[in-house]
């Protein structure tokens, strides 16, 4: 029906219809898949959820004298600097060690409550910091050299000080994961958050029917070089994600029944809001970051249509047993986000209240702010140049250390 050429033409002249994913379905129950393929050209879809295996590139600019950095911190969070001598990748869940005045995180004459407001930060939130314009104290240990004179640095960075800012996350968006409960007896604090012993809680991670992966099961549309709303900025599909695996079992309508497809994705920090990439903590586990990823869809046939359309009651998550301390836990079986929404769900004939880790809201709002972009004609579409592989199994670690696949 179209091309992304011709789209990107209407959305230049701004005159491209774009619909969220929402008012998509909502609009396929209304007049049916081919009359709405025929009155759309883009859907936007959004997320806003804990991601934690991101982090920021960053480039401090020489000193004089010059210094080849070999440790690195940054309001005492370590960051990597085993790079030239300047660069640094800065981990979001990589922990504080001291405070920005000098302390330790552990020194046992702090109180415990300036001791746990050390630990509760990490890198997510000095990204986030950063990106909100705030001064971070940096402090550097040199290896001296014959080019590299200078032993050591202690300075104050800003996002405007620096050269080059951006985020490179090895794993975001993942297509599907797990819903998080505890059949044991004591509490468990664990990525998705405190879960609470005897089932009495149970935390699901995915928005649903609104995330992008979810809505272009097979990634026919999304690949590598595809342009995403990435934190309040524009970025890309920069590889596959890792612990990619699209060969996770599937519905009928191709959507996973667990944790599948994800993506590497890359993007200029100096553009992002404050609002999209956010620091968070997860009591006794550690930090994170919370970033917004909204990825348009271009509607270029029927089929497009007919994945978008996709029904929170159609969508299903396993329920999984974090008391079991192993890598493959017992499950309660599958849920649809259509029951996880409604707060309560059913396991041994147990009520069990329910909660999102990801902001339902936000992710709305993403998708929304990404198709007032588009049609305001400031976000083009773009092709992707490779697709992302369909056909990378899973592989686990066992304690001789040969892989196993897991299928």
């Amino acid at each position: 029906m179209r091309t992304v050429n011709e789209i990107n033409h209407k959305i230049k002249q701004q005159q491209a219809v774009v619909w969220t994913v929402e008012e998509l379905k909502v609009r396929v129950k209304e007049v049916g898949v081919t009359q709405a393929a025929k009155e759309v050209d883009v859907v936007t879809t959004g997320t806003f959820e804990p991601m934690e295996s991101s982090g920021a590139v960053l480039n401090l600019g020489h000193t004089d004298p010059p210094i080849k950095i070999r440790q690195c911190w940054m309001d005492g969070v370590l960051a990597y600097s085993g790079f030239g001598a300047v660069d640094l990748y800065l981990g979001a869940t990589q922990m504080t060690e001291y405070s920005s005045m000098g302390e330790l995180a552990d020194a046992d004459e702090r109180d415990s409550r300036s001791r746990n407001a050390v630990r509760d930060r990490g890198g997510g939130h000095v990204i986030a910091d950063l990106i909100a314009g705030k001064p971070v104290h940096l402090r550097a240990i040199g290896q001296v050299t014959d080019c590299y004179s200078r032993a050591s640095l202690e300075t104050t960075i800003t996002r405007e000080t620096i050269n080059q800012f951006y985020l490179y996350n090895p794993r975001n968006v993942y297509q599907n994961f797990i819903v998080g409960v505890n059949g044991g007896d004591r509490p468990l604090f664990t990525y998705l958050g405190p879960l609470q012993p005897q089932l009495a809680n149970a935390v699901y991670s995915n928005p649903g029917a609104v995330s992008p992966l979810l809505n272009d099961p097979d990634l026919k549309l999304i690949g590598i070089g595809t342009r995403v709303f990435l934190g309040g900025g524009e970025g890309y599909v920069a590889w596959e994600g890792t612990q990619h695996f699209p060969l996770q079992k599937r519905l009928p309508n191709r959507t996973p029944i667990g944790p599948a497809a994800t993506l590497a994705l890359i993007g200029d920090a100096k553009q992002m809001s404050p609002r999209w990439v956010k620091g968070c903590y997860f009591k006794s586990y550690g930090p994170s970051i919370m970033i917004g990823v909204g990825i348009p869809l271009p509607v270029l046939n029927e089929e497009v249509v007919v994945r978008c359309a996709v029904q929170d009651q159609d969508l299903v998550a396993p329920v999984v047993d974090f008391s079991i301390p192993r890598r493959v836990r017992p499950t309660f079986g599958l849920v649809s986000y259509a029951q996880l929404k409604t707060g309560r769900l059913t396991i041994d004939g147990k009520s069990v209240r329910v909660a999102p880790l990801a902001s339902i809201f936000l992710s709305r709002q993403v998708a929304l702010e990404l198709k007032q972009w588009i049609e305001a004609g400031k976000f083009t579409l773009t092709e992707s140049v490779a697709p992302i592989p369909m056909d990378r199994t899973f592989l686990a670690q066992d304690q001789l250390g040969a892989q196993v696949s897991l299928e």
